[in-house]
């Protein structure tokens, strides 16, 4: 993390015993509750994203989205190699 920002939140007292006790049995360190929320607000904005992307393509010709996959992964690769990577 190279840029922190502070929130406030509120959680019902459940859901902190919960994520509590689950951090405790794993031996929970200091900054342990920031990083799983941090994680699992990155897990949810990622599912989401994902859904979006599917639902915006959900129409689409499978065939096409396939030829289109193949060349941007081809030119990653490109991409990558061409960096000097061996």
């Amino acid at each position: 993390m190279s840029e922190l920002a502070r929130w406030s939140l509120k959680v019902s007292r459940e859901t902190d015993i919960a994520l509590r006790t689950l951090l405790a049995t794993r031996g929970g360190k200091k900054g342990d509750m920031s990083r799983f929320v941090e994680d699992a607000v990155n897990r949810e904005v990622l599912r989401e994203t994902v859904r979006d992307i599917q639902a915006r393509n959900a129409d689409a010709d499978p065939d096409e989205l396939e030829r289109l996959i193949d060349e941007e992964v081809g030119a990653a690769r490109q991409s990558f190699w061409a960096q000097d990577h061996h």
